[in-house]
């Protein structure tokens, strides 16, 4: 088995089908979870609504930098003369860091 889930499942399911006498304090125990997750599991492969993947996985971060305003943080930055810890003041939309990485890559890339 690859992950906990994956396994408290299989233990899971081998309950459902009479093929284990685990109780499903047992398989909390084995696997790690809580007997309530352990409950919850149980009732998302009864009503066969269990996910193995992750809901956002492969999905974008909703506070993502847009490219437009990567590229007009590089154009103002580019112009000014000061540190970015003063341009970050003076943009004040996004934080320090995000400014800095931006500014980073920039300067790694040239």
């Amino acid at each position: 088995m690859d992950t906990k889930k994956e396994l408290a499942v299989d233990l899971i399911q081998k309950k459902l089908n009479n093929e284990s006498y685990l109780t499903y304090l047992e398989i909390a125990e084995i696997t790690g979870y809580h007997p309530k997750y352990v409950s919850k599991l149980k009732k998302e492969v009864m009503n066969g609504t269990i996910s193995l993947e992750h809901g956002n996985k492969n999905r974008q971060p909703s506070n993502t930098i847009s490219k437009e305003e990567k590229d007009y943080i590089i154009k103002l930055y580019s112009k000014s003369n000061a540190s970015i810890r003063r341009f970050c003041k003076f943009y004040g939309r996004r934080s320090y860091s995000c400014i800095y990485n931006i500014v980073k890559d920039v300067k790694k890339d040239k």
